[in-house]
């Protein structure tokens, strides 16, 4: 602990102006941070896509619902059997 009850915090340093580190070290400092980067980038897409497929999903299933919905609805079907068996008692 520092002086005044305050918890030491990690500082964030430029690796660029900071003395006494090597060219290796400074390398190595940035792969981190690139790296630090794209796992947040990719935690952030994926929850991104999550959505969309969640969304995608939903269309889907109602474009199919209100399909077998309006298909179900339609008589066409009956009223053709019906014209085709007067039909066959007229013959």
């Amino acid at each position: 602990q520092e002086p005044g009850g305050q918890a030491a915090f990690a500082r964030r340093i430029d690796p660029a102006r900071e003395p006494g580190l090597s060219p290796e070290q400074r390398l190595l400092m940035a792969q981190v941070e690139r790296a630090q980067r794209q796992r947040a980038l990719q935690r952030r897409l994926r929850g991104r896509n999550a959505l969309l497929a969640l969304g995608i999903g939903a269309v889907t299933f109602g474009i199919y619902g209100y399909t077998f919905y309006s298909v179900s609805q339609e008589r066409f079907l009956d009223e053709l059997e019906q014209e085709a068996e007067a039909a066959r008692a007229r013959a």
